[in-house]
């Protein structure tokens, strides 16, 4: 038997993959993403990136039309439907992230979603599942191809690669394509790949999940239309390649003619954000709450601005390492600023983003004292990284708390109890308490659930009286 290409193996594992593959770990884990990314799309639809998008977006016109998140009665031609949907996620950075770095849900769901409103047969829960997992697997596989994918990134934001083969396989697997089209679409999609970390921190990261969302629907949908790619684009030194310089490409063989199988995702899960900041941010705000309550151990009364010199050691990371935040989109990329938040209020929320508190003076002097370190023993990695906060006193006190693992990484998972909890505190926002407790309700029970277009309805209801009915789409 003639051995496949690495390419070619993708394009046979996509369309071959069935439901039959998905485990009780695997589908309970992706479908705690995909309610996490609900509910961050939903509370990202209120943000000046989204509403640009939006504007422009509606433009566009087509004879089969998806849902936008939260916009009742409005829908788009199923790639901006993805577009716009990506872009909420990742409006304001709260969205998963997985190990190797990059932010895996966004770029595949909203895709999924859009598509599904568009086909004649409408999908089940069960074939959505299979393929946001595929969508999944494959982003975990590519990252693995390199070393230096497992470091915090420095030249591209990772969904911006990765991603966009991701949403590829999965709308591609959603369409029914076959291998042969599974093998163009990823070669149409690295056409698409790619965004410089130039623009993190600006209201442009987002985009790079709206544009990974997007591209990739458009990649399966061209492919199925017939247009070819190169047939080696996951092979040769000037396809995938260009993107890692260590890029060393294996074919998938396990699962493959009734062989063992193992998805990334049972041996590596992800890590779910308690408030919307870069991952790093995290560790420092962990840390330096901890600190505030050993201060607050020895003085109830403590005066903060008594602090004379607050250190963050932690990776270097250029990118995060922002003395002076401007914007709400520096401060959620900013270890000082997350840092001395958590040191003045105890912890960091979505409120420590508005401009109040940007601009708040006491924020501002405590800013002034801090100053970062980056210890060779704290390496740019999720998995491997530390943060240690130590604050100085006037009277010479010195206090100090290090965190190696917040709640909510994967090694720290958040429970179900407070993932929810988090996911109705987004969803409200936006829509009725009612359709966010009919939404969990469905993710709960998705691999039973008929028509998986059902959460199509729910995403745009906004208040309970508007639905007449107790299932969103009864």
């Amino acid at each position: 038997m003639l051995r496949k290409s690495v390419t070619q193996s993708f394009g046979a594992a996509i369309s071959s993959w069935t439901t039959d593959h998905l485990t009780d770990t695997v589908v309970r884990r992706s479908k705690r993403m995909m309610l996490d990314t609900l509910g961050v799309g939903l509370l990202g639809t209120s943000t000046p990136v989204f509403q640009t998008a939006l504007q422009y977006s509606r433009k566009y016109e087509a004879k089969e039309k998806s849902s936008v998140w939260g916009r009742p009665g409005l829908t788009l031609p199923a790639q901006y439907s993805a577009f716009v949907n990506g872009i909420a996620v990742h409006a304001m950075d709260f969205d998963d992230t997985w190990h190797p770095a990059t932010h895996p849900s966004g770029a595949v769901l909203p895709a999924l979603l859009a598509l599904a409103e568009t086909l004649p047969d409408k999908p089940s829960g069960l074939q959505l599942l299979l393929a946001f997992n595929i969508g999944i697997e494959v982003q975990g596989r590519l990252m693995r191809f390199s070393n230096e994918a497992q470091h915090i990134p420095k030249r591209f934001h990772p969904p911006s690669v990765v991603g966009v083969m991701g949403s590829t396989a999965a709308t591609s697997k959603l369409l029914g394509l076959s291998a042969a089209q599974c093998v163009e679409a990823l070669g149409i999609a690295a056409s698409y790949a790619g965004a410089p970390m130039a623009n993190a921190a600006t209201q442009t990261k987002p985009l790079h999940i709206g544009n990974a969302t997007r591209r990739g629907l458009e990649a399966s949908l061209l492919a199925l239309y017939g247009l070819e790619g190169n047939k080696h684009i996951l092979d040769i030194d000037s396809g995938f390649r260009v993107f890692y310089k260590d890029y060393t490409p294996t074919e998938i063989t396990n699962g493959m003619r009734g062989g063992p199988f193992r998805w990334v995702l049972e041996d590596q899960d992800v890590a779910f954000k308690r408030f919307p900041a870069h991952l790093g941010m995290h560790w420092v705000a962990e840390a330096a709450a901890a600190v505030r309550e050993k201060l607050l151990g020895e003085d109830p009364n403590f005066d903060f601005g008594q602090v004379r010199k607050v250190t963050l050691r932690v990776p270097q990371s250029k990118y995060i390492d922002c003395p002076f935040p401007k914007t709400e989109h520096e401060a959620r990329h900013s270890f000082q600023f997350n840092g001395c938040s958590a040191l003045l209020d105890g912890h960091v929320s979505t409120d420590s983003f508005t401009d109040a508190q940007i601009e708040r003076k006491t924020l501002k002097d405590l800013l002034l004292t801090t100053q970062i370190e980056n210890p060779e023993d704290n390496p740019s990695n999720f998995d491997k990284m530390y943060c240690e906060v130590q604050v100085q006193t006037a009277d010479g006190r010195i206090q100090t708390a290090r965190c190696d693992t917040f709640y909510g990484h994967w090694r720290n998972p958040l429970k179900q109890v407070d993932l929810v909890r988090k996911f109705k505190a987004n969803a409200t926002t936006v829509l009725s308490l009612e359709v966010a407790e009919d939404i969990v309700s469905i993710i709960d029970d998705l691999e039973n659930i008929p028509d998986c277009t059902v959460l199509g309805s729910c995403l745009q209801t906004i208040d309970q009286s508007a639905r007449g009915a107790s299932v969103c789409g009864a």
